[in-house]
Parts: C-alpha cells; structure tokens; sequence
C-alpha cells in the first residue's frame, strides 16, 4: 500500500465538487439513527434478485434507487495498533481510549477490503477490484463474491477506480499478469493514471489495461448517473463516486476514511498510506462533515462489511453509524 506522492495539494477542490454533489437532496424517512437528509439507498434486500446469493456472507444486495447493487467482500488487510501506520505520531493511550469507547480492540486495527457492483441498464459497473494476491492482505476472494453475487467478469463492462492503490487495484490482474475483465473500460482520473504510468514498478499494470483506460478529469461524470468526486491528497488523482439513480444517492468514499473509528472520529489523525497528509487530513473532514450535514447513504470498501451508512455529527465531532 505504498502511496503516490501527490501532484497538487489544494483542497478547494473537495468543498466545491461535495458542495455540488450533495446539495438540494429530497427528504425522506430513514431506517437509521442519523439526521435526515439525502433519499438514501435502501438497505433491505433485493426482490428483484430472489436467489441462494442473497443470502451469501461475502455479497450485499442493496438498491440505489431502481439500480441493483451489492457489496462483494475481498478479506481484510490487520495492521498493529503501534502508530505506525493509522495514528501516527498517536500516544498510544490516546488511541487506545478512542477505540475502548467503541467497542473496539485495541491490539489490532482491521481494515475490510471491498469492491462495489452496481448494474444500470446494459451496464455492469464493479467500483475497484480489492487486493487480490497482495502479500500485506488476507484477501483475494471478489471473484467467488462476484460469482456468488450471479455476475461472470466478462459480463463487467466497467471498472471504476477510486486510486492506483494494490488493495484497491489489485484484483485486476490474475495471478499470471492476465487481464480479469478483458472486456471492461476502466475508469481512473488523469492525474492518478499519469502518476501509475510513471511508477516503473507498476508496468505491467499498466500494459495490461493501457488499451482500456478512460482517464477523465477530476470531477467529471465518468458514466451516467456516476460522477467523481476529487479527495485531494490520498494519491494525486483519488477519487470517490457519487451515484444518483430514482432520487438516491450513494457516495463510494473509496479511501477518504480507512477506520471507522480512527479515521471518522479522529480526521486529523495521521495515515502513513497518505502521500500528502495534511492535504488528505483537510479533505478527509471536508468530506465527513458534507456528508454529515446532506445526510448521503456511504459506502467505504474499508470500513466492516458490508461499509454502508452515514457520517454524523457527534461531540463536536464525527461518528460512523452503519446501516442495518
């Protein structure tokens, strides 16, 4: 999970695009504790998908509006509660109460590892790939998830990309260099596409998937009904997804926020993966507190399967409430 380095450190960027994306939302009822706000993407299962994959422990089916969607699990990625890589620079003790009061262990901070499918029309899209055989995951298990969830990887006609990451990156090629979704575009920002072009580790990579990539500007609508939303400061062209469909709305935060805890309660706690950390710190509280305050449905690949709910205000602060 070696992080870029990034190419621009503004944030004005975020509050602008979040200010657009999630302005003027329709108010509706919701299932959860959390502030009312967006129309969100309903949580219960699919009807339109009666079949033993609904009940399978690594897909989530939910809808966005008239959209099918679910969440495929990948595994998870373990790292040591010691600030070397989530609160860094932390006193231990700090970090340790933070996630005592939530019912969390404090030896061990687990990050899930996710992919989004969501089918519009004739389109199947899948939002990142998960780790595949990265050494520093226990993952690699999206493409039984995606069987499970009754898709085949030729049937994928789009991959979008939050960032060039390995765990997020990582399921696009099999274990012999091969393209998986030999069919699909994939979809990444300009500036993340030129900064993975540059890194001479990644060439086959990017031999692999050269003749498919759409590289859009930040901020663009990649797809229709799909469009990026630049988090600065993560890798040089990071993005999260904000998807519309029937009056609802998701927000893909990809990685804006990797612990629902550390990272939600404590935005301005450092992130060793961030290759500009006071820039990501700011686009990281930018974004918690827009999506606080338009009450949007989230989905992180990162935060415990299946990663859907909402950011609110809390303390003076934030708090991840998971949807049920």
């Amino acid at each position: 999970m070696r992080p870029f380095r990034p190419a621009f450190p503004a944030t004005a960027l975020l509050a602008v695009a979040l200010a657009g994306t999630l302005a003027g939302c329709t108010d509706r009822e919701t299932s959860t504790s959390a502030p009312q706000g967006d129309a969100v993407a309903s949580t219960s299962p699919d009807p339109a998908a009666a079949s033993a994959s609904e009940t399978h422990p690594d897909v989530h089916r939910f809808r966005i509006g008239d959209l099918e969607a679910a969440v495929l699990r990948d595994g998870d990625i373990r790292v040591p509660n010691d600030g070397s890589t989530i609160a860094v620079g932390q006193p231990k003790a700090d970090v340790d109460a933070l996630l005592a009061a939530a019912g969390q262990p404090t030896d061990i901070l687990q990050l899930g590892v996710q992919a989004l499918l969501v089918r519009s029309g004739d389109r199947v899209l899948l939002f990142d790939t998960g780790a595949g055989d990265a050494e520093f995951a226990d993952a690699g298990r999206l493409p039984q998830s995606l069987r499970a969830a009754g898709v085949a990887p030729g049937e994928v006609t789009d991959i979008v990309i939050s960032h060039a990451h390995p765990d997020h990156v990582g399921g696009l090629l099999d274990g012999d260099g091969r393209a998986v979704f030999a069919d699909a575009t994939v979809h990444l920002s300009a500036p993340e596409w030129q900064a993975l072009q540059a890194d001479a580790a990644r060439a086959a990579l990017v031999a692999a998937i050269a003749p498919r990539v759409d590289a859009f500007a930040p901020g663009a609508e990649v797809l229709p009904g799909v469009t990026a939303v630049p988090v600065e400061g993560h890798t040089p062209g990071h993005s999260a997804y904000e998807i519309v469909a029937g009056g609802e709305r998701l927000l893909y935060i990809g990685d804006s926020a990797h612990h629902h805890v550390v990272s939600v309660q404590r935005p301005h706690w450092t992130i060793q993966f961030d290759g500009d950390a006071p820039v990501a710190e700011a686009s990281r509280e930018a974004l918690l507190a827009r999506a606080a305050d338009s009450g949007v449905t989230v989905q992180s690949p990162h935060f415990p399967f299946p990663g859907l709910g909402r950011i609110v205000r809390r303390d003076d602060g934030f708090a991840w409430v998971p949807l049920e």
